[in-house]
């Protein structure tokens, strides 16, 4: 599990593929301190904009995941390229502080940044979403956009606005964020399982 907070922001060092070439080894450039304070054991679960991966090798200042087939078809991992920007995160342990919401690392589709507006010191930022998740979406409500814990501002349709404050750009993905970029999204686990109550009542 993860919170939506992201601690440091890496690159893509190199792409490789494995398994006679269906699955991808990705190895992550990131800052030494996210891997060494505490250290990160081998086998550990990172967030990589969003994605829960397996960490299988590590150097210094770099780590390593591999991407299934499924993962590279069902996420934007698939459009990742050397030097592409990915949002980290380490996984939450007992007593750490809850300053997002909970983030399972299971992408639920992938959503495109559609416009950003200035509004006084942050940016409003438009993501369309697939329609069979758009549901899943409310006003006031939490999501996960590429891993970073968001609240809902408005929705219209299979669209949803957010504000991002110049923090939150500096230390993720989103300062160099474009209109049509693709964006993995996580919906709100409670929101998941209103709705299943929902259908089955």
């Amino acid at each position: 599990m993860f919170t939506g907070i992201i601690t440091a922001l890496g690159h893509i060092r190199s792409i490789d593929p494995i398994a006679q070439g269906h699955d991808m080894r990705l190895v992550i450039e990131t800052p030494e301190t996210f891997l060494t304070e505490p250290p990160v054991a081998l086998g550990a679960s990172i967030a990589c904009s969003g994605c829960c991966l397996t960490a299988v090798e590590f150097g210094a200042g770099w780590f390593a995941v591999d991407a299934s087939a499924e993962t590279l078809a069902h996420t934007k991992l698939g459009t990742w390229q050397v030097g592409s920007r990915v949002n980290l995160e380490r996984s939450l342990r007992l007593g750490d502080e809850l300053g997002g919401h909970l983030v399972s690392g299971h992408v639920d589709g992938v959503g495109h940044a559609v416009s950003a507006t200035t509004e006084n010191a942050s940016t409003r930022w438009v993501f369309r979403v697939p329609k069979d998740i758009s549901r899943f979406i409310a006003v006031k409500g939490s999501v996960a956009v590429d891993g970073v814990s968001l609240t809902v501002n408005e929705v219209t349709g299979d669209t949803f606005g957010v504000n991002i404050i110049p923090h939150t750009a500096s230390v993720t993905g989103f300062g160099t964020l474009k209109p049509n970029d693709p964006m993995n999204i996580e919906i709100d686990t409670l929101a998941r399982y209103v709705a299943r109550l929902a259908e089955t009542a």
